[in-house]
């Protein structure tokens, strides 16, 4: 079996590669990214069934380098991307990455790789601002997204929706919760506070609240994510039946309650590392993410349910 990760040097592209490795003796993984992918280090037994290729794939030569005849790959998981502040601060990059370099590829799979498995990390940013209360399912409110990740994010799902109707790809879109707590710097994610507030001040850091403390924010933690990543590609593609889109389980939380269990966890004087500094763009961008989630539809599917939030949290701090 043999699996590509596209943005395989970010964090949850680098906790997939391990499991997969993990997962399965004859699997093979390639990891690819605009930066010299690693091969992470949970991995390191598993060197040999790993390749790691640097590659800009907003070259369409690259790209037909990596997706060729000669070799077939199981399946193809689309990670790569500009992050939420990244695609709102620079439009021309958000799109050429995003939205350009998926679509070249997704082509570039349909002419020698007809029918391959294509597992797409979405966003709950498609979304936009729903109404005050309002629990989301996939078919109950429209996405219109406010932002140009997540219009760039809903316009390839409905390209990979379009191309598995049609027979010519095996799409599967998965709408990922804010990822938290993750380890690592942080990132252009306009989200990148949810894991900050919690990694840095149990690294002994200062971090900053850019939000409201009554935020509430759909989250997941790593571990559940890519866990449901992995079984993303296992799912029939009848169960999906016409729509190939999924909202993956998380939790609701507020920031306050992040603190809450950060101090519980960590102590006072982790919890005194963080402070309040409000940011309007950050804070404008993270108001259009819905926090309310009925997964119905993920968990018949057979995707997982999250652990607790200080389950999360405290599994972090053993980490350390």
């Amino acid at each position: 079996m043999s699996i590509i990760i596209t943005g395989a040097n970010g964090f949850v592209g680098q906790e997939l590669a391990a499991a997969l490795l993990a997962q399965n003796p004859e699997t093979t993984v390639t990891l690819t990214d605009v930066v010299a992918p690693t091969l992470p280090t949970a991995a390191a037994a598993h060197a040999s069934r790993a390749k790691c290729v640097q590659a800009d794939l907003t070259s369409s030569k690259v790209v037909d380098e990596i997706f060729n005849e000669t070799h077939r790959f199981d399946t193809i998981y689309l990670l790569h991307g500009i992050m939420s502040s990244g695609a709102e601060a620079n439009f021309e990059l958000g799109m050429r990455v995003n939205l350009d370099s998926t679509r070249y590829i997704l082509d570039r799979l349909r002419a020698v790789m007809p029918g391959v498995k294509v597992v797409f990390t979405s966003s709950l940013a498609v979304y936009g601002v729903s109404p005050p209360g309002f629990v989301i399912d996939e078919s109950n409110l429209p996405p219109v997204p406010l932002t140009s990740y997540g219009t760039q994010k809903l316009m390839v799902e409905f390209i990979l929706n379009d191309y598995s109707r049609r027979g010519f790809l095996d799409g599967r879109s998965v709408r990922l919760p804010t990822v938290t707590v993750r380890a690592g710097k942080p990132t252009q994610a306009a989200s990148s506070f949810a894991s900050g507030i919690i990694r840095e001040p149990l690294n002994g850091q200062k971090s900053e609240v850019p939000v409201s403390r009554s935020t509430e924010l759909w989250i997941c933690s790593p571990y559940t994510v890519v866990k449901n990543l992995m079984h993303a590609r296992e799912v029939p593609k009848e169960a999906f039946g016409e729509f190939r889109t999924v909202n993956f389980p998380g939790l609701k939380v507020t920031v306050q309650e992040m603190l809450d269990v950060l101090e519980s966890v960590g102590g006072s004087e982790r919890r005194a590392l963080v402070e309040d500094k409000y940011d309007a763009d950050i804070d404008a961008i993270v108001q259009t993410w819905p926090p309310n989630f009925n997964t119905t539809r993920a968990k018949k599917l057979g995707f997982s349910e999250d652990m607790s939030l200080e389950a999360n949290i405290r599994g972090y701090a053993e980490s350390l």
